[in-house]
């Protein structure tokens, strides 16, 4: 199988491209060199590689980023999808679309709602939310129309590589700049009390890997633990391992009412077998160390 990857330089393709390759697949590997917005760049390059699975990666993935600049937000993860699945269609209409969505389509729900499933209603609240839930019913739309979309909903992961601005590596940089001086022992944070579904990025590329397989009816499915965990935890889970104790000084501009996100993936794991199995303690640690090492070299 040749798997083509769009955004496949940035976190979840350094770590899916490998293990893609681990199970025999060719990957070829795209991200900035093609422009995604352009229609006519991505069908060409669909035309040269005539690819037996895509998986899409490419995406404005900030959702601080997506608000300062709602249009760039739009053009990457609306207009860009679809010109993934324009070219598709007109040069690889037999491949299989792996089109990753974001958990963030479902909103928000109050402390005690039960999971999200991929049956509960898209409720975006912000303009990253909103393109992607665009985009995921797009791929919904040619899907209708014949095209094998698997439209895939990750909820919060992390691991090494992670870049600044997604929570836990965020905090872990933060520790890291601390024990190395260079940072006062202070850390921002908001409400600590909301939960969110955190998975390893390991996972989520093992659950991509077994949806290229195309015994795997198409439709929708959820990336999720199951299980919600307090931004609390999370950050307590850094802490634990690390060699300082900051002052946590919450900062007004950042706290939101508390609220919880977790997901069902029990479709995922009715289809394919799969579920989550990495320790998340150690994910943290290993996101630690990662970005010890990064403020090291820095």
């Amino acid at each position: 199988m040749h798997v083509l990857v769009t955004g496949g330089l940035g976190f979840v393709g350094r770590w899916l491209a490998p293990r893609l390759e681990k199970t025999g697949a060719r990957v070829t590997v795209v991200d900035r060199e093609v422009e995604i917005t352009d229609p006519a760049a991505v069908a060409a390059t669909v035309k040269a590689v005539r690819p037996d699975a895509l998986v899409h990666l490419a995406a404005q993935a900030s959702v601080t980023a997506a608000a300062a600049d709602p249009a760039a937000a739009y053009r990457v993860n609306f207009l860009g999808t679809r010109a993934v699945l324009e070219a598709l269609q007109r040069h690889a209409p037999e491949a299989r679309l792996l089109l990753v969505s974001s958990s963030q389509v479902y909103g928000s729900a109050p402390p005690g709602a039960p999971p999200f499933d991929e049956s509960s209603p898209l409720a975006p609240r912000s303009p990253y939310d909103w393109t992607k839930a665009a985009a995921d019913l797009l791929g919904a739309d040619y899907a209708s129309r014949g095209l094998d979309v698997l439209r895939v909903r990750p909820f919060n992961h992390t691991g090494p590589g992670q870049r600044e601005g997604f929570f836990a590596s965020e905090m872990a940089r933060q520790i890291a700049e601390i024990e190395a001086g260079k940072r006062a022992p202070v850390l921002a944070v908001g409400n600590l009390d909301s939960v969110r579904d955190f998975l390893d990025v390991e996972d989520v590329v093992d659950a991509y890997a077994l949806l290229l397989d195309r015994r795997v009816p198409a439709g929708v499915y959820n990336v999720a633990s199951g299980r919600g965990r307090s931004m609390r935890e999370v950050l307590e889970g850094l802490l634990t391992r690390a060699r300082v104790r900051p002052e946590l000084r919450v900062e007004p501009s950042r706290v939101r009412p508390t609220d919880v996100s977790v997901g069902s993936a029990a479709r995922l794991q009715a289809a394919t077998g799969w579920k989550a199995t990495r320790e998340f303690g150690d994910t943290l640690a290993r996101v630690l160390a990662d970005w010890r090492g990064r403020v090291s070299a820095a």
